[in-house]
């Protein structure tokens, strides 16, 4: 870690690195705080390489605040539809919203303003303010931890709350006030590119020099794992209905007063609270059980005797859990009614907000569909 007498070698040293060889990514070649801001939500939980193509097709899309603000929360959910974490898209038009309201269209500057908004902590405040304004906030996310656990040769629990604060202020020492947007990219670069979490590139680093964890050979063993909450396993059944034009059939969002359940296998969560088909936890015999769950689901059904295909097995993590999701494929002549369902294509079924658990879902019974003749 650099002394104060060493600080202005090892600024001037990584921020050179940086301008000579950062990767050229769509929001370093804009100030503008919206494109910005929506980079830093997109980055949270998801690769680079993965939110690209997402960033360029939502701001196509939303150019600005106010068509954000201003566009049906379902449009919205659309376009981040596959990008998981389905909280950030909301979070971020609520803020659009208040941005409008309070701050006539324009992104804070000030960071207690920017901390208020939904979806907005410290890091993602310091990573805007700094960057498309130049103040002198510095970021610490989990590269730039990374970074600072090697240099230091810090061990523990970063986390923890003590330990996260006493980096904050590590942090907040090697800013450059100067160049404070580049300084912090310049650290998030290093950590995403060089000093990565396995077989960190310490002969390319620039600021080797200054690493304690490289002295003392320990790098690659920092910073430690954390303890992680064990593995639940959840079984779902979901029913695939498709009639004679290829419609099937999907299940609106949970509405916002439904009280959540904190068990671990309930559906709307696992779902991403987002368009899905009829979807159930079942241990044992699912096909019986989900065939009691269709029954009750739908008025009048009663009386219908479907045959429920397997369509293979679908594998999906969320958080801690993993996922075995067990679609059944049901040809119907016509769809069944319930309120509040839509009726979209099969192999289209992307027109709607929809996760990626379902996805796979609506993949795994399109492959059952072409091997399977269709029985009404």
């Amino acid at each position: 870690m650099p002394n104060d007498r060493e600080l202005a070698t090892f600024r001037k040293q990584l921020l050179g690195w940086f301008r000579q060889f950062q990767r050229d990514l769509p929001w370093r070649r804009t100030k503008d705080p919206y494109c910005i801001w929506l980079s830093e939500i997109m980055l949270q939980q998801t690769r680079v390489a993965a939110a690209i193509p997402y960033y360029e097709r939502f701001l196509q899309r939303f150019p600005d605040v106010h068509a954000l603000a201003a566009a049906p929360q379902e449009e919205v959910l659309r376009l981040w539809s596959g990008l998981g974490y389905y909280s950030r898209a909301r979070n971020l038009q609520k803020a659009a919203q208040q941005i409008i309201a309070k701050h006539g269209g324009q992104f804070p500057t000030r960071l207690d303003d920017a901390l208020a908004l939904p979806g907005i902590g410290n890091y993602t405040a310091a990573a805007i303010l700094s960057i498309a304004f130049g103040e002198k906030h510095a970021v610490l996310d989990g590269n730039v931890a990374r970074v600072l656990a090697r240099l230091g040769a810090i061990h523990g629990d970063l986390r923890e709350s003590q330990g996260w604060q006493e980096l904050q202020e590590t942090a907040d020492r090697l800013l450059e006030p100067k160049s404070s947007g580049d300084w912090n990219q310049a650290m998030m670069e290093l950590g995403a590119t060089l000093c990565t979490p396995k077989s960190p590139q310490c002969l390319l680093c620039p600021v080797a020099q200054f690493c304690e964890g490289r002295k003392l050979g320990i790098a690659e063993s920092l910073p430690e794992k954390r303890k992680t909450r064990a593995t639940v396993q959840v079984t779902l059944a979901a029913a695939v209905f498709v009639d004679e034009k290829g419609q099937t059939l999907l299940l609106p969002p949970p509405k916002k007063n439904t009280k959540e359940k904190s068990s671990a296998d309930h559906v709307p969560t696992l779902v991403s609270k987002m368009w899905h088909f009829p979807t159930l936890s079942v241990t044992g015999e699912s096909a019986e059980k989900l065939s009691a769950f269709l029954r009750k689901l739908m008025p009048g059904a009663q009386r219908r005797n479907w045959q429920l295909v397997p369509a293979g097995k679908v594998r999906h993590a969320v958080t801690y859990r993993a996922i075995t999701l067990l679609p059944f494929l049901i040809n119907v002549r016509k769809l069944p009614r319930v309120p509040g369902a839509r009726q979209v294509p099969l192999d289209n079924i992307f027109s709607l907000p929809v996760s990626n658990l379902t996805r796979k879902v609506a993949r795994a019974a399109l492959a059952a569909a072409a091997s399977v003749p269709a029985k009404h």
